[in-house]
């Protein structure tokens, strides 16, 4: 595994709820990123914002770690969940929030 790699792998397994994203939550650096930050907030969930623009290296990493195509990424409890236009749908029909509870996370 390569460094990158080993440290998003980190990231993912040591923290519940993770956010790969452009900027961070203070400053979401691109509309889809702002929208899942703004969803995790609203269901009241801590995570941590994890910003790929910090290297180019961390941004293709996390593509090829879950070998998809665009950031953001959202990880509850070490599984890769999917990006904003899913995380959207799931918020929407409930789904994310019994997501949450299911893993014990809300």
């Amino acid at each position: 595994m390569t460094d990158i790699a080993t440290q998003i792998d980190n990231d993912v397994k040591t923290n519940d709820v993770v956010l790969f994203m452009k900027g961070t939550p203070d400053m979401p650096m691109c509309g889809f990123s702002g929208r899942s930050v703004q969803i995790l907030q609203n269901l009241g969930v801590p995570f941590k914002g994890v910003n790929v623009l910090d290297s180019a290296e961390l941004r293709q990493g996390i593509k090829d770690y879950t070998n998809w195509p665009t950031v953001p990424q959202l990880y509850v409890k070490g599984e890769f969940v999917g990006g904003s236009d899913i995380m959207m749908e799931m918020f929407q029909s409930g789904e994310l929030k019994q997501l949450m509870a299911d893993k014990g996370v809300a």
